[in-house]
């Protein structure tokens, strides 16, 4: 645990108990700070309650006695309109904060000097953040992995000169987080995306801006127009130095690519060129790893790790569950769980990965802009088995340029593809689940589809799964 000594003695609102405000409420009350806490939801308050922590209704709360309102980041700050925490914590004057704000006061109180890796971009930050992690693990660092994957950043271990924080960052986090300061701070790539919650894609982009603009060492994707802008703005700010890294071979200009052969800028600290070959690794499999290759190399090298390090360290990777996952073989057929493509960005890396032969499931609830955007990468789609609330969207968008069918559900999906698949007789085919769409209007989370496919996928006849050791 991180204790968010920063505000002993002070009395905090914290608004959502899931995962990331229990966290905050624990280091504040380790801290000796009084914590009114609150859930619109039961399950939330329960919660709350079985770990000792203060319930208070915070809706007749006097919200002159606080010093701040740490908020949960799935709570609306602003759009569609702010919760209603929100609007009285604006009215009492004080600050609105997230759980990552806390942990970025006490590394500046405590430890300013502790390396604190931060990661964002639409699509890639959780397997860079993972790969950076795996990278640094297995060259002897001590790092604390957290944030938007896997552990609530102040249940993480303390911040220290020989410990590394490395940090998946949302876009809703980075809105509670105003004073960021990262060491790092990796940008890897804008799309739209949760509009719905940040009114405006100029408003998104300026927030995933401010990862790499508050660092002290930037690393900005160079692959979209929004991110080649935010390192432009960098560089004319006068900056001593912005990595770029590209998956698309801009050569001289930063990290980049060359076929799957990753390649160093120069000027560098240490030999320049060729040092890594993602060819055959599996878990990086796709034009997209690229980048997040490229992205978690730099890192790993601003911190000392050794070119020949990180080429070992990247062909260790064992890859995330539902990013890409193989989960099993039926002869030459393969199953791949990609439930975490939320968005039709995300599932064009999947589509992209794979030269054809793919019969892929997508669907569940749509977001803005649909699959349109997918067109280029229908060719390599033998059939689609659409899923959930976009089946009728997803349906006309598909309509005569590749065949589908309404399957409904997940189940109904898998058995379909699975049979077609393995009748087509083809080496190399591809059962891909890679929705394109938030998991909400079936499932809880995208872990749970993704979960329940690796289920499915087990009940198929002559299936063989892949293990998840190590992963």
């Amino acid at each position: 645990m991180t204790p968010a000594t920063t505000f002993a003695g002070q009395r905090l609102a914290v608004m959502g108990l899931g995962a990331s405000g229990l966290a905050a409420c624990r280091a504040l009350l380790a801290a000796g700070a009084t914590v009114a806490a609150w859930d619109d939801q039961a399950a939330g308050r329960d919660a709350a309650a079985a770990a000792a922590v203060p319930i208070l209704d915070l809706r007749h709360a006097d919200w002159s006695q606080f010093a701040a309102l740490v908020l949960a980041p799935g709570i609306p700050l602003t759009h569609p309109e702010p919760h209603w925490t929100v609007s009285r914590a604006a009215a009492a004057g004080i600050a609105i904060i997230g759980d990552i704000e806390l942990f970025c006061r006490e590394r500046a109180a405590s430890c300013p000097e502790a390396p604190f890796i931060a990661i964002t971009g639409t699509n890639g930050k959780s397997t860079t953040t993972a790969l950076i992690a795996h990278l640094l693990q297995t060259a002897g660092r001590d790092v604390a992995m957290g944030g938007n994957i896997g552990t609530a950043i102040l249940d993480l271990a303390p911040p220290a000169p020989a410990r590394v924080h490395v940090v998946e960052m949302s876009s809703f986090q980075i809105e509670l987080t105003p004073s960021l300061n990262p060491s790092i701070g990796i940008l890897l790539n804008i799309s739209p995306d949760h509009l719905d919650r940040h009114g405006s894609m100029q408003h998104y982009v300026e927030l995933k801006a401010r990862v790499p603009t508050a660092a002290l060492n930037p690393i900005v994707g160079d692959d979209d127009d929004w991110c080649q802008d935010i390192g432009e703005g960098l560089r004319l700010s006068n900056r001593t130095w912005v990595d770029l890294i590209s998956a698309h071979s801009r050569g001289g200009q930063g990290w980049y690519a060359i076929d799957s052969t990753l390649i160093t800028r120069a000027p560098w600290t240490g030999p320049a060129g060729a040092f890594a070959e993602l060819t055959g690794i599996a878990s990086l499999r796709g034009r997209h790893n690229l980048q997040n290759a490229l992205a978690a190399s730099a890192a790993a090298m601003h911190l000392g790790v050794a070119p020949q390090q990180i080429a070992a360290g990247l062909a260790s990777f064992p890859g995330l569950p539902h990013r890409l996952e193989e989960v099993g073989r039926l002869g030459g057929v393969v199953f791949i769980n990609d439930s975490k493509a939320t968005n039709a960005s995300s599932a064009g890396t999947a589509l992209a990965a794979f030269p054809g032969d793919i019969f892929w499931i997508a669907g569940g609830k749509p977001k803005a802009g649909g699959i349109s955007s997918l067109a280029a990468f229908f060719p390599r789609i033998s059939k689609a088995y659409l899923i959930g609330e976009a089946s009728d969207e997803f349906a006309a968008t598909l309509k005569d340029q590749v065949a589908f069918v309404r399957c409904g559900s997940l189940e109904v999906a898998v058995a379909t593809a699975a049979a077609d698949a393995a009748g087509a007789g083809k080496a190399g085919a591809v059962v891909l689940l890679s929705p394109a769409c938030a998991s909400y209007d079936q499932f809880r989370n995208f872990e749970v589809r993704g979960d329940v496919f690796r289920a499915l996928v087990a009940r198929v006849p002559g299936v063989t799964m892949e293990s998840r050791d190590g992963i």
